[in-house]
Formats: structure tokens, C-alpha cells, sequence
């Protein structure tokens, strides 16, 4: 694991292998150990990157700064302080828009872009998805100061709700389990969490700023699962020069619920 400086925070980073880069951007409820099944593999042939966002895990838990486009100057931050150019850059769930807005905003960092399983902000593609309203636990993390409030001390029950719901009840392995649930727990880690939420409005803005004036022009995959399937990648159509769209059997947490269908897709379009 490594502490780097990062647009005015401390990112822990973990970073494995050697070769062309590779970072990984994880969402809620995780931290970078979500991609615990990815990283062995992808290390054998690349440098692999995979730091902990901004407010969670072992990354400074900042007042501010969790909108889509801060996020994506954070993602640079940490290529920046590794000595990294350029990277192929994955993102699931949270870490969805800010690889997006990497990409859109400086895409001669972004070798290839892979996206999973959450939807860029408002932009045309997801309304089937979106036909019964978002998600529940949208709203009640957007509320300031209330879902840390009636969340803590049930920090437990409630992530673990989560991770059974995006694995189809099939669970993660103990050890990561608790690794998330110690992320998470306390009403200052719950708020960095919620603060991610909260900051959708903007980042929808953000996104939709970025496509009204550029194209997505560096090479990208949309993978979906379920819930999502191919919403992302009907938002992506659009705005995309160059879209691979795939869709895999799996719950929403991929990467530890199905990892190896998940590195039959990302290993070569990586490379």
C-alpha cells in the first residue's frame, strides 16, 4: 500500500506489477480491496493501480470535493504522484463518472476506458432502468446529515445488505466483507460515503457539460450486469466514437461476485 498526495488529499493506494498502467476505481460500499480477484491477474502483464476514493477506505476524509469532475482531478492526482502518463481506466458503480470525465477531459491520460454498472448522470439511454425512479437508497443518503444519523451503529446490518443484493445472496469473502464494513463504520466514514450522493447533481451537470461541446473519443467498454445491464451503454451510444457494449451474468459487485467473466472482458481489451 502506498499514501500518495493527490489534489489536496492523501489517497491510499495499492499498487501492484509492472507494465502499461491499469487504475481501478471502485464505488459504495467498497474500497479498493473490491477488485481483490482482478488485480493478481491484470498485475502479470501491467502496473495496477486501484486507490481507495476520496472519504473512504484509508483516503482522507475530506469536507467537500466529491463531485464527478474533483473525483476525476483526484484520479489524476494519483497517476500524477505515481510517475503515470497514461492508464487504462476502469470504473464500476462510484467510480463510474469520474473515469468518464478522466477520459473526456484529458483523454491523452486514458489509454482505454471501462465502465460498469451505474449510470452517467441524466444523459438519454437509462429510462427503461429508471422507469420506476432510482434506486431508494439514492434519496435517503441525499438528505444531509440523515442517513449517518440513523445508519451509525448499524453499520454491520446495512452493508451487508448491500453486498448480499450485488452478489444475488451468494455474499463475499469473509475477510473483504469485514474489510468494508471497518471502511464504513462510524458516522464520519458514513457521511464521506453519503457525501458521493450527494454531490449527483453536479456531477449530472458535469456530465452533461462535457458531451455538449466532445465526443468520447478513446476506445471504451460498457459492461453491465444486474441491475443495470445495458443502460450505461445505451448513454454511451451517443457520445461515443468507439463502444464495445457488454452485458455479463452476474450482480452488480462484478469484480467479487463473477471476476472471471469480468477479466475475460477487461484482460485483452486492457492490453
Amino acid at each position: 500500500m502506498s499514501r500518495v498526495e493527490a489534489n489536496g488529499i492523501r489517497a491510499n493506494v495499492a499498487v501492484a506489477g509492472d507494465g502499461p498502467a491499469v487504475l481501478l476505481l471502485h464505488g459504495f460500499p467498497h474500497t479498493w480491496r473490491l477488485w481483490t480477484h482482478v488485480i493478481p491477474r491484470l498485475a502479470s502483464s501491467h502496473r495496477v493501480i486501484a486507490p481507495d476514493l476520496r472519504g473512504l477506505g484509508a483516503t482522507t476524509r475530506a469536507a467537500d470535493g466529491y463531485d464527478a469532475a474533483n473525483l476525476a482531478a483526484d484520479a489524476e492526482g494519483v497517476l500524477d504522484a505515481l510517475g503515470v502518463p497514461s492508464a487504462a481506466v476502469v470504473g464500476i458503480d462510484a467510480g463510474t463518472p469520474p473515469a468518464f470525465l478522466l477520459a473526456m477531459r484529458r483523454p491523452e491520460r486514458v489509454r482505454r476506458l471501462v465502465l460498469m454498472e451505474s449510470l452517467l448522470g441524466t444523459l438519454p439511454g437509462a429510462e427503461d432502468f429508471l422507469s420506476s425512479g432510482p434506486p431508494w437508497w439514492f434519496g435517503f443518503h441525499a438528505v444531509p446529515g440523515l442517513a449517518e444519523t440513523v445508519l451509525t451503529g448499524h453499520e454491520a446490518a446495512y452493508i451487508d445488505w448491500f453486498l448480499d443484493a450485488g452478489t444475488h445472496g451468494r455474499g463475499v469473502p469473509s475477510e473483504i466483507r469485514n474489510a468494508f464494513v471497518d471502511a464504513y463504520t462510524g458516522s464520519e466514514a458514513l457521511r464521506c460515503a453519503f457525501e458521493h450522493y450527494r454531490a449527483m447533481p453536479t456531477s449530472a451537470r458535469q456530465i452533461r457539460d462535457a458531451v455538449a461541446t466532445a465526443r468520447l473519443t478513446v476506445p471504451a467498454m460498457a459492461i453491465g450486469a444486474h441491475p443495470v445491464g445495458r443502460a450505461l451503454e445505451r448513454q454511451l451510444e451517443p457520445v461515443a466514437a468507439d463502444l464495445t457494449g457488454r452485458v455479463v451474468d452476474s450482480g452488480h459487485i462484478i469484480p467479487l461476485d463473477r471476476p472471471e467473466p469480468l477479466l475475460e472482458l477487461l484482460a485483452p481489451f486492457v492490453r
